[in-house]
């Protein structure tokens, strides 16, 4: 069985443990279709089947003693497996069934329909068996289908009190998939339509009035709004309450978006003017363009949600569903999913090196750890690309141990080889917040023999500053260890006097938005020449990243900077390709461009 079918395997059986039904007591609401069912057919047997895990379970019955029977070569497993109608004529001609239980004990017809739910789980089968073979009219199938479709009613029927939001009134998620698969099949097919989704509050919002408000706020904020919703769209049309501050409906047919559209913006404009929560609360609109007959209930609902949340950067707070935004976060999304098995992979992430220079001898002194992926399907992806989101995830501590103990392992290596750097590791906000982070971190340097100023951590100011105080305890204790500390991305973010010195760094690295360019900029070579001669005086050595050609080093060399590291002296290069260009003197490469000295390397 391939992925993708235990994947759906394992959501058909969740969707069918969910309802509670295996195992229950008989039903006279059940048994009563199963008894037209038999009439129907003038067969003996009838069955409403559920599909667990290993055997076929009846939830009701005639002329079946037992309530079970093994899943293996059952025909009403078949049908959950395909959720099409099933027809067998003869079970000892049909070489699948000839040997199943039911051939064996005497049935030579079955026909099934299947259950289905709202989301396209199939649950079973609502099936008639015969102990002679036989066939099936067009008429004869219609029936089955229509008794089955009365099965799942009796089903759903149950969950009714699954259908109404107790808060709102209003009909829930599951209530509008039923309803939008009842518009798909009534309506013609290719009719354009919209879905609309309005959004309560920002994540942001609601965060924070769960910090500082009574449950209550919420409850009020719902209960208006679905008021609201009601009175506006009237008794005739349908409000959803499809998550806990969202609610949806579609447009009437007809509603053109750029007409519905300015319609939408006056009334939200007016209740946001009225509502009490206006101060503390931005609802958003999010709209989801249509066809009738050719749309997923689901994918149109996410649609509406996406919009909704692109919504809040707007100035009307609605927008329209945008394929091109929705395929940028998926291409966001996906490596956040799928990160997690690459770091159990052997060949997709890997480390590269680019050399840190000191100015005043030429030679490389340093070398940066960083980490590259290739995924196996999306290719190539760059850092800029998946750390920011990996570095707000639960797997920002996962992702820096890899990297640690990979730059550990390749300092050693270097060690061995004779060739003695300091390896710089960049480490995120998260990795902070770890209360034995310092401890993890001088227990790898002494299983690899390393002495901690070996290598050097490299923490942007913004992640010290998201929780300071955390941040600052953690720091002491590195620098405790001997591990030396460097501010990265120096100059983007705070940069206050009083931060620089309380941090307890011993190296300062300009951001590359200050170096490239500064050949030909006066404003930045002011700002680059303060940064250095403050870092310098206040203890820290001073590292310019992004330097690209030979006018910017004169510059940082006159300005009294550390040290350097650019594509003017080497993009990151892989491991096994450091030792050989180090070796060359970097003083002597041609350095009046980048080009030249890419030209040097290959």
């Amino acid at each position: 069985m391939t992925i993708s079918c235990q994947l759906t395997e394992s959501r058909r059986l969740d969707a069918l443990h969910k309802l509670n039904l295996l195992d229950t007591s008989p039903s006279e609401a059940f048994d009563r279709i199963t008894r037209m069912a038999a009439s129907l057919f003038d067969l003996p047997i009838a069955a409403v089947s559920l599909t667990d895990a290993d055997r076929q379970w009846f939830k009701s019955r005639v002329g079946v003693e037992h309530t079970s029977i093994p899943r293996l070569r059952a025909p009403c497993g078949s049908v959950a497996d395909s959720a099409d109608l099933l027809v067998i004529p003869d079970l000892l001609e049909d070489p699948h069934f000839r040997e199943s239980p039911l051939a064996a004990s005497g049935i030579r017809y079955y026909a099934g329909a299947p259950l289905v739910t709202a989301q396209g789980h199939c649950l079973g089968a609502m099936c008639v068996l015969g102990r002679e073979p036989r066939d099936t009219t067009p008429q004869e199938l219609t029936a089955l289908c229509d008794l089955a479709g009365m099965v799942m009613a009796q089903i759903e029927m149950r969950h009714a009190m699954g259908r109404i939001d107790p808060l709102s009134g209003l009909p829930n998620r599951n209530q509008f998939l039923e309803d939008f698969q009842d518009l798909q099949r009534d309506r013609p097919a290719g009719e354009q339509r919209l879905a609309v989704l309005i959004n309560l509050a920002t994540p942001e919002q609601l965060s924070h009035a769960a910090r500082a408000m009574d449950p209550s706020y919420l409850d009020e904020l719902v209960t208006d709004a679905a008021r609201w919703l009601r009175a506006e769209v009237g008794a005739n049309r349908s409000v959803y309450h499809v998550t806990t501050t969202q609610f949806a409906l579609i447009a009437p047919a007809g509603a053109a978006l750029e007409t519905y559209q300015p319609l939408l913006e006056a009334k939200m404009t007016h209740a946001r003017g009225a509502a009490k929560s206006r101060h503390v609360a931005t609802p958003t609109v999010g709209i989801a363009p249509f066809e009738s007959g050719n749309a997923d209930c689901l994918s149109v609902l996410r649609q509406a949600q996406c919009a909704a949340h692109d919504a809040i950067d707007t100035r009307s707070h609605i927008a329209v569903y945008s394929e091109a935004e929705d395929t940028l976060y998926q291409r966001r999304f996906t490596p956040l999913n799928d990160f997690g098995s690459a770091l159990e992979s052997q060949d997709q992430l890997r480390l590269v090196y680019q050399p840190r220079i000191d100015i005043g001898s030429g030679d490389c002194i340093g070398a940066e750890a960083l980490l590259r992926w290739n995924h196996p399907t999306l290719g190539a992806i760059g850092p800029g690309e998946f750390m920011p989101m990996i570095e707000r995830s639960g797997l920002a501590h996962a992702a820096t141990a890899w990297v640690l103990a990979t730059a550990l392992q390749q300092q050693r290596r270097w060690r061995d080889a004779g060739m003695f750097l300091q390896m710089s590791i960049n480490v995120s906000a998260a990795n902070l917040q770890e209360p034995d982070f310092a401890t993890a971190l001088e227990a790898g340097l002494k299983r690899h023999g390393l002495p901690p100023d070996s290598i050097e951590l490299e923490i942007t100011e913004s992640a010290i500053m998201e929780q300071p105080v955390k941040a600052h305890a953690m720091l002491d204790a590195i620098a405790a260890t001997g591990v030396r500390l460097a501010i990265d991305d120096f100059g983007t973010g705070y940069s206050s006097l009083s931060y620089l010195q309380r941090m307890p760094a011993d190296v300062v690295k300009i951001d590359q938005s200050f170096v490239i360019g500064l050949e030909r900029d006066v404003r930045k070579q002011a700002l680059v020449a303060t940064m250095i001669t403050l870092s310098q005086d206040l203890g820290h050595r001073v590292v310019a990243e992004g330097v690209e050609c030979e006018e910017v080093l004169s510059f940082l060399r006159q300005a009294g900077c550390d040290e350097a590291q650019g594509f003017m002296f080497a993009r990151p290069m892989e491991a096994e390709a450091f030792p050989g260009w180090r070796h060359v003197p970097v003083a002597s490469i041609p350095a009046r461009s980048a080009q030249a000295h890419y030209a040097f390397q290959s």
